[in-house]
């Protein structure tokens, strides 16, 4: 893929694409919007025991003997993502035994060891019983035989209440030790089997207390007499949920040294504060740098960046990929760091999807203390926020399209903003300190955060304090960044902003990158 040059500032700008397609990439898929997420030559992204798995003839097999038997049920787990609503198919053959496949599950390896793991199985055999059903591994047992269409109640027992076939005639069209078709659709508590076109079980789970809305994939190798299961040809489709907006949070690499730019500990207690005070957003989580799964933003209605920025970026090798995914409406907030790229395309694609950007050369990253912070009226983010005057690394001089103060900026709304001491304009010139453009500033105030709504209907939020992971303790810090998170995935931000508890101490030390000095 070739593409032209684009003008420093990226206010007007021109792209020219040319996209080479080579072997299969422009022809159109027969399964649209599947993605595999096994490559058919080895384990990559997948975790089990090497004494039971391996890649033969293009396919994840297990196997036991009587001379290497596995004590309990062992699973191969899919370490790149987790499942919430979706689609999976995949051909697989087994000779002898029993297994599955699972899907939202959990595993606990402290109290059942590694490669152990429990929830919902698509079950499947060697012998006429169990194929198709759905069974609760570690869980509430039998939850619809094949045949059955049932409800699962808060007793957590299912209750039959119709039939998808007779159980004799879909076992009928299951091949013996050859290849068959698994289908699995799951969207919210509705699960519906299917092996070789035949639909073997339709599931409702009400069970409040006893149900998942996300979890792992894995694979199951049986206990007992020897056996040998393949799987091929794995893959899978995220699906729209209907009743929630699904926000992807992705945290970058180890970075600074502790208690700074801890961006896997501040992702996890955002989602934690979402999850536990936003029922009507569901939220994923990527720690340690850019998801390998590669249906990880397919259902996202928002993703957020909070990662390493600059010259790299992770998303500056994925800028085509995600501009088709904001052209859906999806949202983009970008925090610290992560609103740092070069001008060029990048910077291109950062005034389009956010509405501004740290500009190396031109933006500047003092660390201090905002004098007198101010907020914008009337506006979703900051409902319940009172100013701040909190010490960071407050970036500050973005790039916009057009102006710069908050009464400038056009197209763009300031959420955020605060006049820095001019001392902060001043010093040596170089690739984020003093320059001749922040210096005529002296004295004006400059925007630190700010939104965006897009005309393809996606929101765009860019914030550039985030450096220092005490911060998160802040009750108004905290929730000024949930009430963006929650505003651009297009959910409704309470009157009073998202509530959630201050954290202690001991909550905002745990999950740090780097042991405390």
């Amino acid at each position: 893929m070739l593409v032209g040059r684009l003008c420093r500032g990226a206010a007007v700008c021109v792209v020219t694409v040319l996209v080479l397609i080579t072997g299969t990439a422009g022809v159109a898929s027969a399964e649209h919007g599947f993605k595999p997420i096994f490559n058919g030559e080895n384990l990559e992204g997948w975790d089990g025991n090497p004494k039971f798995w391996r890649v033969e003839d293009g396919a994840i097999t297990g196997q036991t003997t009587v001379e290497n038997p596995t004590k309990g049920n062992t699973f191969i787990i899919w370490r790149q993502g987790e499942l919430d609503d979706f689609e999976l198919k995949l051909q697989y053959r087994i000779i002898g035994g029993n297994s599955g496949i699972q899907y939202r599950s959990v595993e606990n390896e402290k109290e059942w060891g590694r490669w152990v793991i429990g929830g919902y199985q698509a079950d499947f055999e060697s012998g006429a019983t169990y194929s198709g059903i759905l069974y609760g591994e570690r869980d509430r047992g039998i939850l619809a035989k094949r045949g059955e269409q049932t409800v699962i109640r808060a007793n957590h027992k299912p209750e039959v209440i119709g039939s998808v076939g007779d159980p004799k005639e879909i076992q009928a069209a299951i091949r013996h030790e050859e290849w068959n078709d698994y289908h699995i659709v799951v969207r919210g508590y509705h699960f519906v089997h299917r092996i070789n076109g035949h639909v073997t079980v339709d599931v409702t789970d009400e069970d409040l207390s006893g149900r998942r809305r996300a979890g792992l994939l894995a694979l199951q190798l049986h206990a007992g007499p020897a056996m040998r299961v393949q799987f091929r040809k794995i893959r899978l489709k995220r699906l729209p949920m209907a009743t929630q907006k699904k926000i992807v949070l992705v945290a970058g690499t180890r970075s600074h040294g502790y208690g700074s730019h801890e961006f896997n500990a501040g992702c996890r207690l955002l989602q934690h504060c979402l999850d536990q005070n936003i029922p009507s957003v569901h939220t994923a989580l990527y720690l340690n740098g850019w998801p390998q799964d590669p249906t990880a933003f397919d259902n996202a209605n928002a993703i957020v960046l909070y990662m390493n920025g600059g010259e790299k970026h992770p998303i500056r090798s994925h800028l085509f990929e995600i501009d088709a995914i904001m052209s859906r409406g999806v949202g983009l907030a970008c925090m610290h760091y992560a609103v740092e790229v070069p001008a060029g395309a990048s910077g291109y694609y950062f005034q389009k999807w956010l509405g501004g950007f740290f500009e190396p050369y031109w933006s500047v990253n003092p660390h201090w203390t905002l004098p007198d912070p101010q907020l914008a009226q009337d506006h979703a983010i900051t409902r319940g926020v009172k100013p701040m005057a909190i010490n960071d690394e407050w970036y500050f001089h973005m790039r916009f399209p057009q102006g710069q103060g908050p009464e400038d900026i056009q197209g763009t709304t300031p959420i955020l903003w605060a006049t820095p001491p001019d001392k902060l304009r001043l010093g040596k010139h170089g690739i984020r300190s003093g320059n001749e453009y922040v210096a005529k500033r002296k004295g004006e105030p400059e925007v630190l955060g700010w939104a965006l709504e897009r005309p393809d209907g996606g929101r765009g939020f860019g914030f550039t304090g985030g450096h220092y992971h005490r911060n998160w303790a802040n009750d108004d810090f905290r929730k000024l960044i949930l009430n963006a998170v929650v505003w651009v995935a297009g959910a409704e931000v309470p009157a009073d902003g998202v509530p959630s508890r201050t954290p202690t101490v001991s909550e905002i030390e745990v999950h740090q990158d780097y042991p405390k000095p």
